[in-house]
């Protein structure tokens, strides 16, 4: 089944271009286009795709502001950022928003078709000249804190926090631990309520910061 995409971008040109190389993908369905945000959100809402690709600096409504919209109204859309900007700010308010990937408007198309197909499957996916940019801020807020404080998740909690944030869901993850898939959305509940956060963008950040995954390109 191939993956549904929406394309906002408030550059006609950039906008046709993509349209013109998604068009050729097998496995990519483009649904929609929207030149702004109200209208990304609008569309979103009507077409229910399963990805969208969200520019930052629009008109009407900014691209996080958009995704908020997004994600509160359909939390099973995933969200892609395209931007010109690699300034943390931009970067930390579109994961923060909910967006599972990020990448620059100088990327390769390959790369874009990269990140569709993984955060389609739940997988963050930022892009290279991204990732030098998030690590030093969790880097700078892990020196903020001399002492860190014990993880109040059991080690059980924690393995099944590893395997989320690795982009498995909860049949992948009943299967590796042997038990029910009712068992691990259990576990992931409770794991969101003692953490108090609750999209998975902000999991994958937790499991960064206490050492459980490690960042790759």
């Amino acid at each position: 089944m191939s993956i549904k995409v929406l394309l906002t971008d408030d550059h006609k040109i950039l906008r046709e271009g993509l349209i013109s190389l998604l068009k050729k993908q097998r496995d990519i369905e483009l649904i929609g286009e929207a030149e702004d945000g109200r209208e990304a959100v609008r569309k979103t809402l009507e077409l229910k795709p399963d990805v969208v690709i969200m520019d930052i600096g629009m008109p009407e409504l900014n691209g996080i502001e958009a995704t908020k919209q997004i994600k509160a109204a359909l939390p099973e859309v995933k969200v892609i950022a395209l931007s010109i900007h690699s300034d943390k700010r931009f970067v930390k308010g579109m994961l923060k928003a909910g967006a599972l990937g990020y990448l620059l408007k100088d990327s390769a198309f390959k790369e874009l078709v990269k990140a569709i197909n993984a955060v389609h499957y739940n997988k963050m996916y930022i892009g290279s000249g991204i990732t030098d940019i998030i690590m030093e801020d969790y880097l700078q807020q892990l020196n903020k804190d001399t002492s860190t404080p014990d993880s109040p998740l059991s080690e059980r909690e924690n393995e099944v926090l590893r395997l989320l944030a690795e982009g498995k869901n909860a049949k992948q993850i009943a299967s590796l631990l042997n038990v029910s898939p009712k068992t691990i959305e259990t576990h992931r509940q409770h794991i969101m309520e003692k953490l108090n956060i609750h999209n998975l963008a902000d999991l994958v950040k937790y499991t960064i910061q206490a050492g459980l995954i490690s960042l790759e390109n």
